[in-house]
């Protein structure tokens, strides 16, 4: 079990289709986030007597009926550890990670390509706005997606009916996507140079908000079904979005539904944060989200441009 997520190792199933006429799919055994995970530095025992337990209680704190797992620089905690071993696991684990990440990142670079992290609880409409958002730049840009679930194609198939490739990760008993599945899912793509590529994460609003895959930004979307403290329930998450799509605002007249006060909620954990309140279904607010994606695949490439022109002046001085 993952101490950043609490999620299971097991295998994880990538599948592409190269024709968009036939699928085809592979399994490998997946060693999450890079490395085998064992507890007490590989002893694990347990005592029982009387069928009495010992329990830790590191880590854990009571607020009248309050109770608090993982006080303390891991936030996370796991029977049987202490925090500062938790703490040593999960530097690893995503020291490792972004090991793959910063991998991923080279090659999106090479290829100038534009990625984006899409995450939200599952319900939220986040694939029925990347079929809208495909259908909208598609004349524009090569399009990519990377669709992450724990089980089914469905969303995968969904993807690809809009005619661009969509590549299947199912994650099994896993939360979240990490760097070294979306690069193991970028060897089943043909050229997306200079294109745009969407992953869209496995619904969760927790695990998600620590894995670095490579993207250009993290893109947080809520359904105003939801309920308006979801920034502040998931802080993370939201701290660690660029940008915060407030979808299905078609259904605001219909439902109790504070958005000024969900926009202050997220703009306290991130006072950067860019908001964007749309509708995935009658289209309003759909212009703002493309602007916002063509604007900052292009702040992008100038970036990219300027260390590549850099990097070219530095050689020069050195001949």
């Amino acid at each position: 079990m993952c101490t950043v997520c609490g999620c299971s190792e097991g295998e994880v199933s990538i599948e592409h289709d190269h024709s968009h006429s036939h699928a085809h799919s592979h399994t490998h055994g997946h060693d999450h986030h890079g490395h085998h995970h064992t507890h007490h530095d590989g002893e694990h025992t347990h005592s029982h007597e009387h069928h009495h337990h010992e329990h830790d209680h590191a880590g854990i704190e009571s607020e009248g009926d309050n109770i608090h797992f993982g006080k303390g620089p891991a936030h996370a905690h796991v029977a049987g550890l202490s925090q500062s071993r938790m703490v040593q696991i999960e530097q690893d684990i995503l020291g490792k990670n972004n090991q793959y990440a910063a991998q991923n990142r080279a090659r999106f670079a090479q290829q100038s390509m534009f990625v984006l992290n899409l995450v939200s609880s599952p319900g939220s409409g986040k694939t029925t706005l990347l079929t809208e958002t495909i259908n909208h730049i598609k004349s524009r840009y090569t399009v990519g997606v990377i669709e992450g679930d724990q089980q089914t194609a469905n969303d995968a198939d969904r993807i690809r009916e809009t005619g661009v490739q969509a590549v299947q990760i199912n994650t099994g008993k896993g939360c979240h996507l990490d760097a070294h599945m979306v690069g193991h899912a970028m060897e089943n793509f043909s050229d997306l140079t200079g294109g745009v590529l969407f992953i869209e994460n496995v619904g969760n609003l927790v695990c998600p908000a620590s894995f670095d895959l490579g993207e250009a930004a993290k893109v947080s979307i809520l359904s105003v079904t939801e309920g308006e403290d979801k920034p502040l329930k998931y802080p993370d998450m939201f701290h660690a979005s660029e940008l915060m799509v407030l979808n299905k605002t078609d259904l605001l007249p219909y439902l109790d539904f504070d958005v000024e006060r969900c926009i202050e909620y997220a703009k306290r954990v991130n006072p950067d944060i860019k908001i964007i309140q749309l509708s995935a279904k009658s289209g309003e607010g759909m212009d703002q989200w493309i602007d916002w994606i063509s604007h900052k695949r292009a702040s992008i490439i100038e970036s990219r441009i300027q260390i590549l022109q850099q990097q070219i002046e530095q050689f020069k001085a050195i001949l």
